[in-house]
């Protein structure tokens, strides 16, 4: 459901997303150097695929995510009594029973201190004991039952395997209490505790899973016992320590790591805002070696690179900046025609480039720095105590000399720049002294598209790249800087004065709309309605937008996009539905225009004010002016009268 519901969206490419519930024994024939393929699954029939000769001989790029023998491991530090001692066993008994059992990140083999091992033991059980088995439709039941026959008895068979060194020391195989379900029509199996005192001996227990609600306890002395138990599984997709102490926990993952493919620590500061041992978040990489298939996947935007071709490009700087739209350091500027603040988003071009004019660094401007900022560093305030170091005058601040750039390129008029968004990289690469001179080359980087967010006008980013040259032409210094610049708005007609009476000239009694069912009168009279709300004279009403997304709805006045067709303004009346107020179009104009000036007049006068429209909520002078545009857009369009 989930999948057509993508599909119908079209969020995707036509067929980027298809999906076959069933057997496809070729599928593989067909693949080619260019295709990626990408399985999740047991490692055996993982490493069947990859061996798949036109995988082999097209050298298909293969990412396999297997099953794999994760470990959980109890810290020397939680003793019973302790929070992390409480957290390892909800930890473990919810791994072992979450989809009953049947998840590539559940915990198999339970790793713990040998003078803890009868109190886990004891109260692994009775945490399990409070594990309702049955129908998973019902409330009161907390694990349902294995796929299928088949899985179950795998399962048996594992266990059986494993049991022949390990003892199993909770549940039974054959016998259960169900809560609304019948034992012998589904897969049921209760939860499996097995304890292995030998684990370094018999080494069954890191070699055989059983894909179900079973796992196994066993001992370790200490924590590199507890690293070479965990590495022993041969490469896993997630191991855990549940420890408050951080020695232990650096000690267990900069040993462990090579063998995991993520590693939790969790304690009693991060256990309420975990999503546990085995839920990878989305922003990191999953995926392990050896066993769990050596593959990774997720990661955030790194997960998609997983499916690109990565190529390295030669060429000069300005040839590189033209291929991958980044300007790269040595590349041929393109001087701008004019000052490159002035453009809007669509207009600047990676390249384009402003040399400013000079400025001299003064000893008061430094001194004057060094007050106003508290920095009185000795390279910057006492000359006396040079000796020995880099400088050999009086040097001006790093943070000065960016600032100066700044004042040096910035446009002070206001313009598509919205906001200075931080900085990248900077780097000071020799001294300015008092009585040199700086100047700045400013040329853009790279754009970078953003969707629009909240009650902002549509922006990009765009990097700039800052070179700070002294007298003699050396560069000194050099930044990254990115601003918010905003986009061009080429979506509506601005509404001036003479736009309006034009598009009211052309408007005539017998004007037929394009959608809907008002008539011209009807909308004029509609729109001296809404002026009159914006103006205040009108405000007896509620806002009928629900609170709770009140803040996303003020949000589209900011955004290029049309207002809906066929939409009910919740105050309008329907066609047929009372009468006309004004006796003819004409004195309706008139009307509307009357109104109009009241709002424009009311704002100018009050122009911190806020009034309330009944589906936006409350609006200040800028945000009328952003719906007047949509609004009369939207009902001349209507009309065709632009």
């Amino acid at each position: 459901a989930v999948a057509r519901e993508i599909i119908d969206s079209k969020i995707l490419p036509e067929g980027s997303l298809q999906i076959i519930n069933g057997t496809v024994k070729t599928i593989l024939d067909h693949v080619e150097s260019q295709d990626v393929v990408t399985f999740t699954g047991s490692a055996e029939t993982g490493r069947l695929l990859k061996a798949h000769p036109r995988i082999i001989n097209e050298a298909v790029p293969f990412n396999l995510e297997a099953d794999s023998l994760n470990a959980s491991v109890l810290g020397p530090d939680a003793k019973p009594g302790t929070p992390e001692f409480d957290i390892f066993i909800r930890e473990v008994r919810k791994e072992m029973t979450v989809k009953c059992g049947q998840k590539c990140t559940a915990i198999r083999r339970i790793l713990v201190p040998e003078d803890l091992i009868e109190d886990v033991q004891i109260a692994l059980g009775q945490a399990l004991d409070k594990v309702t088995i049955g129908d998973p439709r019902l409330k009161e039941v907390r694990m349902g039952s294995l796929v299928s026959k088949d899985q179950l008895l795998e399962v048996k068979n594992s266990v059986q395997d494993i049991a022949k060194k390990a003892k199993i020391v909770y549940g039974q195989l054959d016998q259960l209490d169900l809560i609304g379900a019948d034992f012998d029509r589904g897969s049921f199996i209760s939860p499996i505790l097995l304890r292995e005192d030998h684990p370094f001996e018999n080494t069954a227990v890191h070699e055989r899973e059983a894909f179900g609600p079973v796992s196994t306890i066993m001992p370790y002395k200490t924590i590199e016992d507890a690293v070479t138990l965990s590495q022993m599984g041969k490469g896993s997709l997630v191991s855990s320590i549940i420890t408050n102490d951080d020695d232990i926990a650096k000690e267990f993952v900069l040993n462990a790591a090579s063998h995991h493919g993520r590693i939790l620590v969790l304690n009693r500061e991060n256990a309420r805002e975990s999503t546990g041992h085995g839920s990878p978040l989305p922003a990191l990489v999953h995926g392990g070696p050896g066993r769990a298939g050596g593959g990774e996947e997720m990661g955030g935007m790194r997960g998609i690179k997983h499916y690109m071709q990565r190529t390295a490009i030669q060429g000069t700087p300005t040839t590189l900046t033209k291929v991958t739209g980044i300007y790269q350091p040595g590349g041929a500027y393109t001087e701008a025609k004019q000052h490159p603040f002035k453009y809007h988003w669509e207009d600047i071009e990676t390249g384009m480039s402003l040399k400013t004019h000079k400025r001299t660094i003064t000893d008061t401007d430094i001194i004057n720095f060094s007050n106003l900022t508290w920095d009185h560093f000795y390279a910057h305030t006492d000359i006396t105590a040079l000796d020995g170091s880099i400088f050999e005058k009086r040097t001006a601040h790093g943070y000065f000399i960016l600032a100066a750039a700044a004042g040096l390129f910035v446009y002070p008029n206001k313009g598509p720049v919205a906001a200075n968004y931080g900085l990248e990289e900077c780097r000071f690469l020799r001294p300015i002294y008092h009585n040199d001179t700086i100047s700045v080359r400013l040329t853009c980087k790279q754009k970078i598209d953003r969707d629009s967010r909240g009650a902002e006008l549509p922006a990009g980013i765009v990097k700039w790249y800052a070179e700070v040259f002294d007298g003699e032409d050396e560069l000194v210094a050099i930044a990254t800087v990115l601003t918010l610049v905003q986009k061009k708005q080429i979506t509506f007609t601005e509404m001036t004065d003479d736009t309006i009476k034009v598009c009211l000239d052309k408007l005539k009694v017998d004007t037929k709309p394009n959608w809907g069912s008002m008539s011209a009168q009807m909308m004029i009279e509609h729109l001296e309605y809404t002026y009159k709300i914006a103006s205040g004279e009108i405000q007896d009403f509620e806002i009928s937008t629900s609170e709770d997304i009140l803040e996303k709805v003020h949000a589209t006045l900011y955004n290029y996009k049309k207002m809906p067709r066929e939409y009910d303004f919740p105050l309008m009346k329907k066609a047929g539905e009372g009468e006309l107020k004004h006796d003819n179009l004409e004195m309706a104009k008139a009307k509307m225009l009357e109104a109009r000036q009241a709002y424009l007049e009311f704002f100018k006068d009050n122009a911190d004010a806020k009034t309330k429209n009944v589906v936006f909520g409350e609006l200040n002078g800028f945000e009328w002016y952003l719906l007047e545009r949509k609004h009369l857009n939207h009902h001349f369009e209507q009309f065709g009268l632009i």
